[in-house]
């Protein structure tokens, strides 16, 4: 018995329209065909087996940060996301560096959701997943 992947990442969004806006737009991930479900969503995919599900609906605060609750995506180049995120006007919580080597970018969704876009360094002697 083992556990075979991680197979999506669900949050709970306000505005429906406004997330596929972020989530196609901003981030450029690829929308998906949806289970008509009898409430509001959409599906994204996050890399070659994993996905992002947009429920519509909610009505509370998001509680996130970058040492809370969030999700990491791991990007190809992170100097060239800064670059896209500015020009579509969209500004970073911060560039941090962690201890083992990858360089990662935090930004908010429209709800508040938090999500970190990393990338290890050439050279840097962290395990990767590749």
């Amino acid at each position: 018995m083992k556990i075979l992947e991680l197979n999506h990442v669900a949050i709970h969004v306000n505005d429906v329209e406004a997330s596929c806006a972020f989530y196609g737009g901003v981030l450029e991930l690829e929308p998906m065909a949806r289970p008509a479900f009898d409430f509001p969503g959409a599906w994204f995919r996050l890399g070659p087996a994993q996905e992002l599900h947009i429920i519509g609906g909610r009505q509370e605060p998001v509680f996130a940060h970058n040492r809370g609750n969030h999700f990491a995506l791991r990007v190809d180049d992170l100097p060239a996301w800064e670059d896209s995120l500015k020009r579509k006007e969209v500004v970073p919580m911060g560039r941090r560096r962690r201890p083992d080597g990858a360089e990662q970018l935090f930004l908010k969704d429209p709800d508040g959701h938090v999500v970190e876009l990393f990338t290890f360094q050439p050279g840097d002697r962290a395990t990767r997943h590749e």
